[in-house]
């Protein structure tokens, strides 16, 4: 047994190589890591407040899919040119533009929202998004050595989703201090607008600690522009394995995770203040998941992690859907988020150790492009169903597409491991 595998038995061993891990990270992932905390609260008051803001103005569940399908189809579409562009302007630069694409795009559609402007802010918002997801996973491969890196990747997930549990948090309160500042309903236009702002500022803040970095220079044959291309000739069948059970879950999660607040809403009947409490402590469940995932990935494996913890999740996932019980659906929303998520980072780092360093940027590309193909619709079939049919089908479109993914994890990667043990 190696010594890292003794470690991962031993629990003192595991939080003195834990320590380890992380004091191992570089000066510029940890600026890369504050910047997270900083983006990650911003989006968290808007993810938590942007369908109460749409609802508020007088639209409805069918028009907040297909603003969530416009924005999905916009990373999808814009991916691969993100990807070549973040090789051309280099990391600090691409991930300084995409916040303040992004920051930009919240303010607009707080200032104009208008159904031609509200498109026109997600599409800028798809496009930030799309340049900030492309350029964080080779970024990070780039300030890491081989040791640290699955905990790299797992504390930005990790304090991604606890500064989004801030961000609930804040936006379960954020209308009633603007209502009352201002003298109008907590469920106004008006205050849902004040509250979607702050999310702005602190997206736009976090370019700051972005302009610290310090720039890692790219020999020319890291600037690629084609490299999934010659990854894929060479390594016939390996990049569609690890793209296609990506793709199916994405459709899944497209039908079910931007309605979230929604469904605790309509179908628990619950406020504002409970809904932005639940998801903050969700997010805060998530990201304390994510952040011990590297633990399980050295003692089990990074595919068995990814395998194990999906499939657990799924009972969890029809207790959400389909209890009646506010407590058992609140429990099983706590538990499937960090089964079904703690996941994310170690098979995205498995991912990027598949492929050379001169494909990353193009291959994380792909990676968006994949996660978000199935938000890019699903979200409009699942307004129309809940309009018709309520949250029952989307729910079980999610739970199929899932089991799917899931076997596809493990006839890929997993099985071929299993019995030659």
């Amino acid at each position: 047994m190696s010594s890292q595998k003794r470690a991962a038995h031993n629990p003192d061993g595991v939080v003195r190589t834990y320590i380890k891990r992380v004091s191992a990270f570089s000066p510029n992932a940890r600026i890369y890591l504050i910047s997270i905390m900083i983006y990650g609260a911003g989006l968290g008051i808007h993810r938590f407040l942007f369908n109460f803001f749409l609802r508020s103005l007088g639209y409805d569940e069918t028009f907040m899919g297909l603003i969530s399908t416009i924005s999905s189809m916009t990373v999808l579409i814009s991916a691969l040119p993100m990807g070549y562009l973040a090789d051309r302007l280099g990391r600090k630069f691409s991930m300084v533009l995409a916040v303040l694409v992004t920051g930009a795009a919240v303010f607009l559609m707080v200032i104009f929202h208008t159904p031609i402007i509200l498109v026109f802010t997600n599409i800028l918002m798809g496009i930030g998004s799309s340049l900030g997801a492309v350029v964080s996973g080779p970024f990070m491969m780039e300030n890491s050595g081989e040791e640290e890196r699955t905990y790299l990747f797992s504390m930005d997930s990790g304090l991604r989703m606890a500064a989004n549990s801030v961000g609930d948090w804040l936006g379960g309160y954020l209308p009633s201090w603007f209502g009352k500042a201002f003298q109008v309903s907590a469920i106004s236009a008006t205050a849902y607008a004040w509250s979607v702002g702050v999310a702005g500022v602190l997206v736009l803040a976090t370019a700051i600690p972005r302009l610290m970095l310090k720039r890692n220079q790219l020999g020319t044959k890291n600037r690629a522009a084609f490299a999934p291309i010659a990854f894929a000739r060479q390594n016939p069948g390996t990049l569609p394995k690890l793209l296609l059970p990506m793709f199916i879950t994405s459709i899944g999660a497209g039908l079910i995770m931007p309605f979230m607040n929604i469904f605790f809403s309509n179908v628990h009947q619950q406020p504002d203040r409970v809904i932005g409490a639940l998801m903050a402590w969700g997010s805060l469940a998530m990201g304390v998941g994510l952040i011990l995932a590297p633990v399980f990935a050295d003692r089990f494996g990074k595919i068995r992690v990814v395998v194990y913890s999906q499939a657990i999740s799924i009972p969890f996932l029809i207790m959400l859907g389909f209890s009646s019980s506010f407590g058992l659906s609140t429990v099983a929303y706590f538990v499937r988020l960090t089964l079904m998520n703690m996941s994310s980072p170690v098979y995205q780092t498995f991912v990027m150790e598949q492929v050379e360093a001169d494909a990353r940027a193009m291959v994380a590309s792909l990676n968006s492009m994949v996660n978000s193909f199935g938000r890019a619709f699903s979200p409009v079939i699942s307004g129309w169903a809940q309009v018709n049919y309520g949250f029952g089908p989307p729910f079980l479109g999610t739970i199929f597409t899932y089991i799917i993914a899931i076997w596809m994890y493990y006839a890929f990667f997993l099985r071929k491991k299993e019995r030659a043990q």
